[in-house]
């Protein structure tokens, strides 16, 4: 049985409230969302591979969604594109040896970005079904607005992580 490292239980732990945090001060617009609840995911996908990257995405989502709407039937579902985007890329960092260029780094940051933006419509469309507020206009009218939001997010991901990795990685040898 592997041993948790108590270090890095702790950052998974502020990773995910940083989660919480950022999708509650997300800028909402009807269905377009901007936000950067992503990025403490993708951080700790990227660090430690996809078991704590599945842990920082589904338990800051869970708790972002518990504080904004409570508990619904389509809460799990909500929660589903940050697992996946947890899991992707942690299996996608583990693989390479948590050694990623700068060309890996945005390959992955963008697809898992286009991981979420797809899971999310799907469950923005099962979530209308099951509360009746469907309207085709109102799914899929916001689709190509809220792709450019996704593709925007994951260029400035990209930008950022190489710096926000090395932080990382600087501050996790000072402290062993």
């Amino acid at each position: 049985m592997q041993t948790v490292n108590t270090k890095r239980l702790s950052v998974n732990a502020l990773l995910a409230a940083m989660c919480a945090v950022l999708g509650a001060v997300s800028l909402d617009m009807g269905n377009l969302k901007i936000t950067f609840e992503c990025l403490p995911v993708l951080v700790g996908a990227l660090l430690f591979g996809p078991v704590d990257g599945m842990a920082v995405g589904g338990l800051g989502t869970l708790l972002y969604q518990l504080l904004r709407y409570g508990v619904t039937v389509t809460t799990p579902l909500w929660i589903l594109p940050y697992v996946l985007c947890g899991l992707l890329v942690g299996f996608y960092a583990r693989n390479r040896g948590f050694h990623l260029s700068r060309r890996q780094q945005a390959f992955i940051v963008f697809a898992a970005n286009l991981l979420v933006f797809a899971v999310n419509t799907l469950v923005l469309y099962i979530d209308s079904k099951v509360y009746g507020y469907y309207s085709f206009v109102y799914i899929f009218g916001s689709f190509f607005p809220r792709l450019l939001i996704c593709l925007g997010k994951a260029a400035a991901y990209t930008a950022v992580m190489p710096a926000l990795l090395r932080a990382a990685s600087v501050a996790e040898r000072r402290g062993q």
